[in-house]
């Protein structure tokens, strides 16, 4: 029986091509005061998650850690609606002070920005 709660390797972007791709690739963009996520779509399959999580956003590594966990966790719940491209979350200064929730509820916000329209 497969575990649910898995974030297993083909849906990250472990390779520093794959980050470029996405950056120069003139992605979709959504922002707010805490981070920025660019999404482009992939001939994947399924959404893929890339994390840019600096010091200088969060300066301690349990702060950044947490923040990781927390994009993680948010990501698996929407991956299903997020279709077939790659994102990647580029984490601003002051992130480290939100709690889990609003950070939670943010992400959401950016999920529902980039996610394909179901219209057609």
């Amino acid at each position: 029986m497969p575990r649910t709660g898995r974030f297993p390797r083909e849906v990250r972007l472990t390779r520093a091509a794959d980050y470029r791709r996405v950056f120069s690739g003139h992605p979709r963009r959504s922002s707010d005061r805490w981070m920025t996520v660019y999404a482009l779509p992939n001939d994947r399959g399924q959404a893929r998650l890339g994390l840019a999580i600096s010091r200088k956003a969060a300066r301690r590594a349990v702060d950044r850690n947490r923040i990781k966990r927390l994009v993680r966790e948010t990501f698996r719940h929407h991956r299903a609606e997020l279709g077939a491209m790659d994102l990647v979350v580029v984490a601003r200064a002051g992130i480290a002070e939100l709690s889990a929730a609003r950070l939670r509820t943010q992400l959401l916000r950016h999920w529902r920005r980039l996610a394909p329209c179901k219209d057609s």
